[in-house]
C-alpha cells in the first residue's frame, strides 16, 4: 500500500484530503505543522510522497522541501500554494518540489498529480549498474565491485542523475539545481569539484565522468 503524508493547517481541508486519499486506497499521514511532519518522517520511513502546504503555524513548507533536498531525500512533493504567489512555486519548483497544485483544486487534479508521482517514484530501480559500478538508490550507496565508495549525498545524487542519463551532456547549472536545489550562482565550482572527486572514485568501474566542452558533462564508458 502506498504511504501519503499530507501537510496541512486548514482542519478541513486535511480532513477531506485524507478521506479521498484513503478512499482511493492509499495509507495516508496527516500532520498539522513542520515538526509533526518532521516527526512522521523520522518515524515512518514508508512514506511515498508528500502533499505540503507552504504556510503552517510553525513556519514555511518551503523550508521542510530544502531540509529533505539537502539531506539528499528524492521522496517526491507537490507543492499546495494560493492562487497567485508564483514566488512561492517558483522558489519550490528551485529548491526540488516536483510539482505543485494552486488552491482552490479539484481532487481529481491533486490525484492525477499524486499518481505521477507515485508512478515515477516505482521507474527508479533500486539497483542502478554501470559496468563494476552499482549504485544502490534505497541506501543511497555506490559500490565498485562490493566496496563502497563512501560517496557524500551530494555525490551520490549527482552520480545517479549521470549514469541515469548515460550519454547526455549536462549543464553545471542544471546538475546544480537538480542536485543542490539551488541556483548555481552562490557555489560556481561546487558541480567541478564533486565531478573531480567522482571521477577519482569510480576509476576502474568502466565508466567515467567526460566533460563535454562547452556542453558540460556526460556519463560515459571509459575510453571513448
Amino acid at each position: 500500500m502506498k504511504t501519503l503524508l499530507i501537510v496541512e493547517d486548514e482542519r478541513d481541508i486535511l480532513e477531506n484530503n485524507r478521506n479521498f486519499f484513503t478512499s482511493e486506497g492509499c495509507r495516508v499521514l496527516t500532520a498539522e505543522t513542520l515538526a509533526q511532519a518532521r516527526e512522521h518522517l523520522a518515524n515512518e520511513p514508508s512514506v511515498g510522497a508528500i502533499v505540503l502546504d507552504i504556510m503552517l503555524p510553525d513556519g514555511n513548507g518551503l523550508d521542510l522541501l530544502r531540509e529533505l533536498r539537502e539531506s539528499g531525500s528524492k521522496i517526491p512533493i507537490i507543492m499546495l500554494t494560493a492562487w497567485g504567489k508564483s514566488s512561492d512555486v517558483a522558489r519550490g519548483l528551485r529548491l526540488g518540489a516536483n510539482d505543485y497544485v494552486t488552491k482552490p483544486f479539484t481532487y481529481e487534479v491533486l490525484q492525477a498529480r499524486v499518481e505521477t508521482m507515485f508512478r515515477n517514484v516505482e521507474q527508479v530501480p533500486e539497483n542502478v549498474v554501470k559496468g563494476a559500478l552499482t549504485l544502490k538508490t534505497t541506501s543511497m550507496t555506490a559500490l565498485l565491485r562490493g566496496v563502497d565508495l563512501l560517496l557524500a549525498k551530494k555525490e551520490f545524487a549527482l552520480l545517479l542523475l549521470l549514469s541515469q542519463n548515460e550519454g547526455r551532456a549536462m549543464s553545471r547549472e542544471y546538475l546544480y539545481e537538480q542536485v543542490w536545489g539551488a541556483d548555481m550562482n552562490n557555489d560556481p565550482a561546487a558541480v567541478k569539484n564533486a565531478v573531480l572527486r567522482l571521477r577519482k572514485k569510480i576509476e576502474g568501474s568502466g565508466y567515467t565522468v567526460a566533460t563535454a566542452r562547452g556542453e558540460g558533462y556526460r556519463f560515459e564508458a571509459s575510453g571513448k
